[in-house]
């Protein structure tokens, strides 16, 4: 089976060809460099910007596979959660595209690719436990199995990227700031500022990053003296991987699964990842991590997700742009 990628949630305009778990091409082009000005994704600006680059990705990815359009069987592309604009750009390109092929098109939840992302390189045992973090979510899954999730926690109000790229624009390091935080974090000390870790009232469970970067706010306004901004960057980051993995513990505690998967554009910060190896391997447990190619919004996540479910003849939902799609049931209580 050969797949036909296309990921348009966001700003990243993403194609990938997949054949039987192969990932044969996976083309992304970044907005960076048209939202870096206004600090984060202007919804208007990134729908045009797909617009423009969309049909020269998906001709980059076919190329680079090695496969024609004619051995395509299958369109996979985004149908949500994200921004509609971007959402339509994608769906209306592959139901297109799918008419002069022939070919169905399968609408595939961005989170869903995300939380499958890990598989796409490596093999692990469900049920697992999978934290997906990046700008627009921050929630943990439980993943029973493919097309079967169940969200174990989940943020109340800012996602953790959010918070890395508010706290980089008051810093003034540019947009995006998680990569240039991480960066700078290498140099500073981790403990030189004391940064709050939130916990929400009746449920131990739930993350909040709306008051960490009001701390950081608070902190650069009061600090009598210019701060080092290697030792802020490494404070704060250091609280939000502390708030992460506490979550990530406690749920592999108490639902007794040892095996965590991190996906998400988050999940490349080098801090997240060496703390969550540590953590994960004090516990004799097993930890999955996605290439750095694949935690950003990509293509290729769409069409292996697509596969799997084909591959356990699941349903696939219409190709219908929907900008708030949750993935599997809310868990009362993992105590």
């Amino acid at each position: 089976m050969i797949v036909l990628g296309i990921a348009t949630s966001c700003d990243d305009t993403s194609a990938a060809v997949v054949r039987d778990h192969a990932v044969l091409s996976n083309v992304v082009s970044s907005q960076d460099d048209v939202h870096a000005a206004y600090g984060g994704v202007v919804p208007e600006l990134a729908a045009r910007r797909h617009l423009e680059s969309i049909q020269a990705i998906i001709s980059k990815a076919i190329a680079v596979s090695g496969v024609g359009y004619s051995d395509i069987d299958a369109i996979a592309v985004t149908r949500g959660p994200g921004l509609v604009g971007s959402l339509l750009v994608g769906l209306a390109t592959a139901e297109g595209l799918a008419i002069r092929l022939g070919v169905p098109v399968l609408g595939v939840s961005h989170l869903e690719g995300h939380v499958l992302s890990p598989l796409i390189q490596s093999e692990i045992e469900m049920p697992f436990l999978c934290l997906l973090v990046s700008g627009g979510h921050t929630a943990l899954y439980r993943v029973q199995e493919v097309g079967e999730y169940a969200e174990i926690a989940s943020t109340r109000d800012d996602s953790a990227g959010e918070a890395f790229d508010k706290a980089s624009k008051m810093l003034g390091l540019g947009y995006p700031g998680g990569r240039a935080i991480d960066a700078l974090a290498k140099q500073g000390r981790s403990n030189a500022v004391a940064f709050p870790r939130a916990r929400v009232r009746g449920d131990d469970m739930a993350l909040s990053f709306s008051g960490l970067k009001t701390a950081l706010w608070d902190y650069l306004r009061s600090a009598g003296e210019t701060p080092a901004v290697a030792d802020v960057c490494a404070s704060f980051q250091e609280a939000i991987v502390d708030a992460l993995m506490d979550r990530c513990l406690r749920a592999m505690d108490r639902l007794d699964i040892p095996r965590l998967a991190i996906a998400g554009g988050v999940s490349a910060n080098s801090r997240l990842r060496a703390r969550a190896a540590e953590l994960v391997a004090e516990r004799g447990g097993t930890l999955v991590l996605p290439a750095l190619a694949y935690c950003t919004d990509n293509a290729a996540m769409i069409a292996t997700t697509a596969e799997l479910r084909c591959e356990r003849n699941l349903t696939h939902q219409p190709p219908v742009a929907i900008a708030r799609l949750p993935l599997g049931q809310r868990l009362a209580s993992t105590a």
